[in-house]
């Protein structure tokens, strides 16, 4: 009995430590300005299966960053059957599960920023499921980003038996 009272104290004295760290990490982190998108390719890019989706998406290995603040930043290509060619530039937080959309390429009009893009949550936004499927397949490792830009190209490249393999695919 007085075995279950004290591992249940710990535990509880552990929850609340966590608790404290994880908002004051949240509360005090500070988005750095994203640099502008780089000129839109669409040879070479990385391949991402998105399970029922009418669109072929790719990300371009060159585009990917990861800054200061932790944010995974690149430019994703969505094509269509049709030919329609649109570039997405975003960035993910790894430890909240977001996205946000910095700017869009449509054909004719170049890069656009999108104003007043806040950061939603990639599991409830309807048209993130490829944002979700490249942070779930490299972008990130549990809750921080996948190392460097040269490793998130590695795992996204790389079938899933292989990726995050000792650090990575070719480590």
């Amino acid at each position: 009995m007085l075995r279950s009272i004290l591992v249940l104290a710990l535990a509880g004295a552990a929850a609340a430590a966590s608790a404290q760290l994880i908002p004051d990490v949240l509360t005090n982190w500070q988005e750095a300005d994203a640099p502008p998108p780089p000129a839109l390719r669409t040879q070479g890019l990385i391949p991402i299966e998105v399970p029922g989706g009418t669109l072929n998406f790719g990300v371009d290995p060159a585009s990917i960053t990861v800054g200061k603040d932790s944010v995974v930043r690149y430019v994703v290509v969505a094509s269509s059957t049709s030919g329609a060619v649109n570039g997405i530039y975003e960035g993910i937080r790894c430890n909240t599960g977001e996205v946000k959309v910095y700017a869009r390429h449509t054909p004719g009009s170049g890069w656009v920023p999108v104003k007043d893009s806040d950061w939603r949550p990639m599991r409830t936004m309807p048209n993130s499921r490829y944002s979700f499927t490249i942070a779930r397949n490299g972008a990130c490792m549990e809750q921080a980003p996948n190392g460097g830009p040269k490793q998130i190209a590695q795992d996204l490249r790389a079938t899933a038996d292989r990726r995050y393999e000792r650090g990575g695919v070719n480590q």
